[in-house]
């Protein structure tokens, strides 16, 4: 390795065993939300509300396709749009995330970033959004088994909430059958026979939703029980119960067509509640949980472009004070340093070192100032 540059090092950071000071209680304790951001929380999710409300009487219009049978999951999307509004409002008012809001919607709308890569947008949407070519990097069985989760989740969306709202509708065009019309807003999309291929799939998309999350789940669920590292440290609460929420959602999915197909509808009404109820419970928890990752996931796509640009407008990467290795580009290292001083850590320059160089000033800064009396 080279000599280290004359430039000072940053101080050393108290490591994990130093512990919180005693007698203090803001390090004893999680900080709290301000009272100002919850209060522009609740404005933005009391508004999100009524929107998808209004949207709702209108969509349907005037809920004359609206059935009363799905009122309960209109009701819990309602609730699920305050918590997300709510959640997100609380979520880019932290110091680090504002700015990965900030620079990632500036990069989003730029008219240079466009003129000098105008497939990027689309290409980081397809790859970091729809198949998380980031994921495949620590396991292939890993990323197959979230792109199930992914698009089987992503088609039930599509299907559900339009249903749900009133906005989709599919009306006999014959009286009898099987001649069938699929509406959106009350406005006729296509026909279609329901013994046709096409058909078939309207009619089952939910099964096959089901069958892809589940094949999915199983997956992570067998990884939860089985892998060292993840059993190690996985919460119940965070880790194994949105796992175990689609599944018992899609399992209960499926028995409603098992059950109108070979029980003649025997059981149907049980199984309609327990789905209602699991379904609700999972759109309620969504904003709460490990779900809320797919609302931050977008907001990301803007920092991932704003790296892209920023290559490609520097093409020297900032060297690593200590061993002078590439870390970044300058303007993203900046960012990074930034966001470190807004949240008052006390050590921004630590953005300037490699990860290795990190560790190895960290394990210096450890013997030096913890083990030391041990030696």
């Amino acid at each position: 390795m080279t000599e280290p540059p004359t430039t000072t090092e940053p101080a050393p950071v108290p490591g994990p065993a130093q512990g919180p000071a005693p007698g203090n209680p803001a390090a004893e304790s999680p900080p709290r939300t301000p009272a100002a951001v919850r209060r522009r929380a609740t404005l933005a999710g009391t508004a999100v509300s009524v929107l998808l409300i209004l949207a709702i009487v209108f969509g349907s219009r005037l809920l004359r396709d609206f059935d009363s049978a799905l009122l309960p999951y209109a009701v819990a999307t309602v609730f699920l749009a305050f918590g997300v509004a709510y959640r997100y409002t609380v979520w880019i008012s932290a110091p680090g995330a504002r700015r990965l809001f900030k620079q990632g919607w500036r990069s989003f709308f730029s008219v240079a970033n466009f003129r000098k890569a105008p497939t990027a947008l689309p290409k980081m949407i397809a790859t970091y959004l729809g198949f998380q070519k980031f994921l495949g990097a620590r396991s292939h069985a890993r990323w197959a088994a979230h792109q199930l989760v992914f698009w089987g989740c992503l088609l039930a969306a599509a299907i559900t909430f339009p249903l749900t709202w009133g906005w989709f509708t599919f009306t006999s065009s014959t009286g009898s059958g099987p001649g069938y019309e699929m509406r959106i807003w009350g406005f006729k999309i296509i026909g279609f026979d329901a013994l046709s291929v096409l058909g078939w799939l309207m009619f089952h998309g939910l099964d096959i939703a089901a069958v892809l999350v589940i094949a999915g789940a199983a997956y992570f669920l067998r990884r939860r029980m089985k892998d060292r590292g993840a059993v190690t440290g996985q919460r119940f609460a965070y880790d194994l119960v949105p796992l175990i929420a689609l599944v018992v959602v899609s399992v209960t999915g499926l028995l409603l067509t098992f059950s109108s197909i070979f029980l003649h509808g025997g059981g149907y009404e049980f199984l309609a509640i327990l789905h209602m109820v699991s379904v609700v419970f999972t759109l309620i928890y969504i904003p709460f949980g490990k779900f809320f990752h797919i609302v931050q996931r977008p907001a990301a796509v803007g920092m991932q472009l704003f790296k892209y640009t920023s290559r490609r407008k520097d093409e020297e990467a900032l060297a690593c004070r200590r061993c002078h290795e590439p870390i970044d580009t300058a303007p993203y290292v900046e960012n990074l340093r930034g966001t470190m001083r807004d949240l008052d850590l006390g050590f921004d320059e630590w953005a300037e070192y490699c990860p290795r160089c990190k560790r190895v000033l960290r394990g210096s800064a450890y013997l030096d100032h913890v083990k030391k009396g041990f030696r």
